[in-house]
């Protein structure tokens, strides 16, 4: 384990016994068998080592959300996606409060938004998403942010976890709907699946401006 790695490994066991507080760049320092100097070289402050703990500790989540992959499905997708997230914040708290509850936005959750996005953006293109992808996506994550703060903060002998599946499925229901491949699909439907794909292929014939413009159109059209 070469320096850098024993700082952050130092740093997180400190973020899991006392929290986000128990962080100081001189108890890490410490506790790694290192001088401050050469922790400040090494991530500039300390919201460069937290950085880096969070990253360390959300390493295993981004990688089961890869592995997780597409399915037809993109709405079943979204329902695993769920679960991991809902499941990573229940195993790893101080994680979960580090990259979750404060306003700075670090890199792996930056990552993990853009899978969210990505996930939900399907659900656009196949037409079966009922409002457009950006709100949609910030509704998913901030309903499932409120389940995993609320049990966090509930003893675990108290915990009801029925709470996970049950605000699942009605955010599902609130922004997806049922379409067959030979159901005509409504308006505001057909225009969030337009804005889906033109965003993921830009057409070449029109200018950004006029794309600008027309995304534009269209989420006035999806409303």
């Amino acid at each position: 384990m070469d320096t850098r790695e024993r700082l952050v490994k130092a740093a997180a066991d400190l973020l899991v016994e006392g929290g986000k507080e128990a962080v100081s760049t001189r108890a890490v320092a410490t506790a790694a068998g290192v001088q401050a100097p050469t922790l400040y070289r090494l991530f500039g402050d300390k919201d460069g080592l937290l950085d880096a703990v969070a990253a360390h500790g959300f390493a295993g989540y981004l990688a089961s959300k890869q592995e997780m992959g597409a399915t037809g499905d993109p709405v079943d997708d979204l329902r695993r996606g769920w679960d991991l997230h809902i499941g990573f914040g229940l195993a790893r708290p101080a994680f979960y409060l580090l990259m979750y509850g404060e306003p700075r936005k670090r890199e792996a959750r930056l990552e993990a938004d853009a899978m969210l996005r990505e996930i939900v953006g399907r659900i656009a293109s196949a037409g079966r998403l009922t409002v457009p992808v950006e709100q949609a996506a910030q509704f998913v994550h901030a309903t499932g942010l409120g389940v995993v703060l609320a049990l966090i903060a509930t003893p675990e002998e108290d915990r009801d976890l029925g709470l996970i599946t049950f605000t699942r499925e009605n955010v599902i229901r609130a922004i997806t709907k049922d379409a067959s491949p030979d159901e005509s699909t409504d308006i505001p439907s057909r225009a969030i699946a337009l804005k889906a794909a033109l965003e993921e292929d830009p057409p070449r014939m029109l200018s950004h401006a006029e794309r600008v413009l027309l995304a534009e159109w269209l989420d006035r059209v999806a409303k």
